[in-house]
Formats: structure tokens, C-alpha cells, sequence
């Protein structure tokens, strides 16, 4: 396996203050079994806990001589599986380690897996910048507020890839809150749209001039689901790039999306 690049202490040390939180962190008894799933000495298990995967990380560093098993442990402490019914502990804990990661040119996903950055951060003020840059073109492009919910801590850090699927997911979601459905991508769209008996319209229905909207206004969901949302469910990371001017317009549609879902009326 590649060495990687020990973790700068300072970084490390915020890293291990986020994983030890006291009210949003791993347990001690977590900390212990996951360290040494890891193969990390557990150096100094009576302190606090930050202090104590700190000191373990660290040692295990100077030890070894790169941040492999840092990794590892970041990798099972970020497992999906651990979080079924936790899933604001889950958001917190992966933006709070992103906004530290975005220093290493490292990010981790929504799969709890670790993906690349375009371009590492160096410092907080250029991380910063970075976004209020991307934050100054949604605003001169009027995107609607529930897109730019999705753009914050994703965009920070670069990774357009899963600010991609952050922001179809924030349309996939109206259209269920709207409807009453509970269904997915375009069996969802399908029935939230039907022409003969629609949950949602978006005008009255009684020109073919209307129908043709609907359907047409159906049919961009679909595709949007398709082209960007089920793509970024099933591809890595690594394999798909996608450039801050792709995920502007696609933010620009999918603020169109909400706009016109925002005047539906259920029927």
C-alpha cells in the first residue's frame, strides 16, 4: 500500500477533537475497539479522549513514518453502517473532519469512504475565500434557497462530485414532501407526475399545451435524476470529475426544479 503523508499535528489534533467531541464524538469504549481494529497502539487510554487518540495517532506516526492507519481508523469510524439510526451524529462528525481534511486534499464522501479534492486548501482564510467565491455566483445566478442549502460544506472543500448528489437529493425530497410518496428517482418522479392521475401538477391540465408542459417538466427530473443523481450513487468519486462550471448549472436546474415545484398544487 502507498505511504501516506503524515497528518500535520495541528490538523491531527483537530481531527482527534472532532472524532473525542464530547457531545457529538465517539465513545472511550468506541475509541478503544476502533484503534485497535486499526493496529494503533493505545498509548494513553486514562486521559481524555481527545488526548488519548491524539497521543495514539501521533505515536503511531513518528512510529511508522506516515498516516496509513490514521486513515484506516477514519475509514471504520465513518463506516455508514455504524450510524443507521444516527445520522445527524454522521453529518456533523464528516463535515466537521472536512473542514479539516480540505487541507490534506482529502474529503470524505457520503459513503463514509475517502475520495481527492481538485486542489488542497492551505490555509483557512484561502478555504474560506473558496467558498464566499462560490457562494457570490449561486447568489448573482438567484438559486433558489433549497440549493443553497447543499453548497456549503461540500463546495468548501472542492468536492463538486458530492455536492452534485447533495443538491438532486434536495429535489428528490420536496417532490416526496409535496406528494406524500415514498418512493425514489424516476418511479417516484413517474408517479408524482402521471398524466392520468397525478399527485402534483404544475397548471391546470387542460390544454394540450399544459399536458405537453407537465410532461416535459416530468421528463427534466427524470433526466436530471439520471444524468447526475444515479451517476453519483454508483460511481466513485475518483472516476467521475466534475468542474466547478458543471456544478453551477446544475445547481441553476435544479433551482429551476424547485421553483416550479414550489407553485404545484397536489392534486
Amino acid at each position: 500500500m502507498t505511504k501516506q503523508t503524515p497528518i500535520a499535528e495541528e490538523l491531527l489534533r483537530g481531527i482527534c477533537q472532532v472524532i473525542a467531541d464530547t457531545e457529538m464524538g465517539l465513545s472511550g469504549t468506541e475509541i478503544g475497539h476502533l484503534l485497535a481494529n486499526a493496529q494503533i497502539a493505545d498509548t494513553d487510554p486514562t486521559l481524555t479522549k481527545w488526548k488519548r487518540l491524539f497521543n495514539a495517532f501521533a505515536n503511531w506516526q513518528n512510529r511508522n513514518g506516515c498516516a496509513n492507519n490514521i486513515y484506516d481508523f477514519l475509514l471504520r469510524a465513518m463506516n455508514p453502517v455504524s450510524y443507521m439510526n444516527k445520522k445527524e451524529a454522521f453529518d456533523w462528525r464528516r463535515e466537521e473532519l472536512n473542514k479539516r481534511l480540505v487541507f490534506t486534499g482529502l474529503t470524505i464522501l457520503e459513503t463514509g469512504r475517502i475520495g481527492r479534492i481538485a486542489q488542497a486548501a492551505t490555509t483557512i482564510k484561502e478555504a474560506e475565500q473558496r467558498a464566499d467565491e462560490l457562494k457570490r455566483k449561486l447568489n448573482k445566478r438567484e438559486v433558489h434557497s433549497d440549493v443553497l442549502e447543499f453548497y456549503r460544506a461540500e463546495l468548501l472543500s472542492d468536492n463538486y462530485f458530492h455536492a452534485v448528489f447533495e443538491t438532486t437529493k434536495s429535489v428528490a425530497d420536496k417532490i416526496r414532501r409535496l406528494s406524500g410518496l415514498t418512493s425514489d428517482g424516476s418511479e417516484l418522479v413517474e408517479a408524482a407526475f402521471a398524466i392520468g392521475n397525478p399527485r402534483l401538477t404544475i397548471n391546470p391540465l387542460q390544454t394540450e399545451t399544459d399536458k405537453s408542459e407537465h410532461k416535459g417538466f416530468a421528463n427534466l427530473i427524470k433526466g436530471f435524476f439520471g444524468m447526475f443523481r444515479n451517476t453519483t450513487a454508483h460511481v466513485p468519486r475518483i472516476q467521475w470529475t466534475i468542474e466547478e462550471q458543471d456544478a453551477l448549472d446544475m445547481m441553476s436546474v435544479a433551482s429551476l426544479c424547485h421553483r416550479r415545484l414550489d407553485k404545484a398544487k397536489r392534486t
